[in-house]
This record gives C-alpha cells, structure tokens and sequence, in this order.
C-alpha cells in the first residue's frame, strides 16, 4: 500500500510539473537591438478519466460490453477489494448494465453483467441476473450459489428465516458450499 501511495504521488507530482503553462519571459539580447521572444508550449496527455466520456446510454451494446470488460480490468489492478462504489468498478457494471439492457437476448452481456454485479458485491442484483439467465455453467453456479448464501446470510442476521430458506435452497441448487450447509443447519 505504501509502494502504491508513494507512486500515486511521484505521478501527481509529474502531472503537476508537466501542466505548467506558465509562459517564459520575453529575453532581451542586450549587444543587439532586437528582441527575441521565447515561448514555450507545453504538451500535455489527457487519460481517460480527465476526458468527458459518452454516457453509456449513447453507446451500443458491443461498445457497453467492450467498455464494461475494459474498465473492470482497470478495476482490478487499481483496487485491493471490488465494490460497487469504486470509480471503475461502477463504470464497468454501468457499462454492463446498459449493453446488458440494449441486447437482452445476448446471454454473454447478462453473464458478464452477473458476474460483476458478484464480484463487486451487490448481492441481489447478482442473485436476480444468476436466477434470470436459468441454465448456467458450471463457473455460473459457484457465482450464483455464492450470491445466493450471502443473501441467505444477510436475510438470517435480520431474523427473516423464511427468507434465508429460499435462498438456502436456491443457492444448493445451483452448487453446494459449505457456507450453504452451515447456514441450513441454523435455520
């Protein structure tokens, strides 16, 4: 982490150094009569971040879905945990989300969109996409079993037992896990 804030700061300090536009004044070679002017132009480098992205609803699916793949693996290497609330990781299920809903027939898009909205943590949203999408694959079930004994957790620590059942059950249906079978055995 140390390594990380220390590089973060090496690089604004870059940044700033490089947006420096302050022009150079005007020398005076004083053997001659003539005055030269120097200026200076300062190139700088926009990333993505600094520029004004189109909106995800302006975009196509197939843009969505490549934004949505491009931003998540940003995500990943930018931050320790995935939440929702992280600048690239929203933007990934946001991208997601929009291509997910302009192809709704495209399983890859509702795929990808389940898998971000579990890995980013938003446990219902996962579990609705997993239960929608019906057949899943083998890497499917474990992402929906896992979203799945979350809820059943959650649903079990606000008392609601009933609740906690269905996603017990749901979840063991699409793959058994131990956190499944702890929680069954509590209710």
């Amino acid at each position: 982490m140390k390594k990380i804030l220390m590089l973060t700061a090496f690089a604004l300090a870059g940044l700033a150094a490089a947006q420096d536009t302050t022009p150079t004044p005007p020398t005076t070679d004083t053997s001659t009569t003539t005055t030269e002017t120097t200026t200076t132009t300062t190139e700088t480098t926009t990333t993505q971040q600094d520029t004004a992205l189109p909106a995800p609803a302006t975009l196509s699916a197939t843009d969505n879905f490549a934004r949505a793949q491009e931003y998540a693996v940003q995500a990943d290497v930018a931050y320790p945990v995935p939440f929702y609330d992280r600048t690239l990781w929203k933007a990934a299920v946001d991208h997601a989300f929009y291509a997910a809903n302009q192809e709704t027939g495209n399983r890859d898009y509702q795929a990808y969109l389940g898998q971000l909205y579990t890995k980013t943590q938003w446990w219902i949203n996962a579990y609705n996409t997993w239960n929608r999408l019906g057949e899943l694959n083998d890497t499917e079930k474990q992402w929906a079993s896992l979203s799945a004994a979350k809820l059943a957790y959650l649903a079990l620590q606000r008392g609601d037992r009933a609740a906690a059942r269905t996603y017990v059950d749901k979840g063991l249906s699409w793959a058994d896990s131990a956190s499944l079978r702890a929680i069954q055995s509590r209710l």
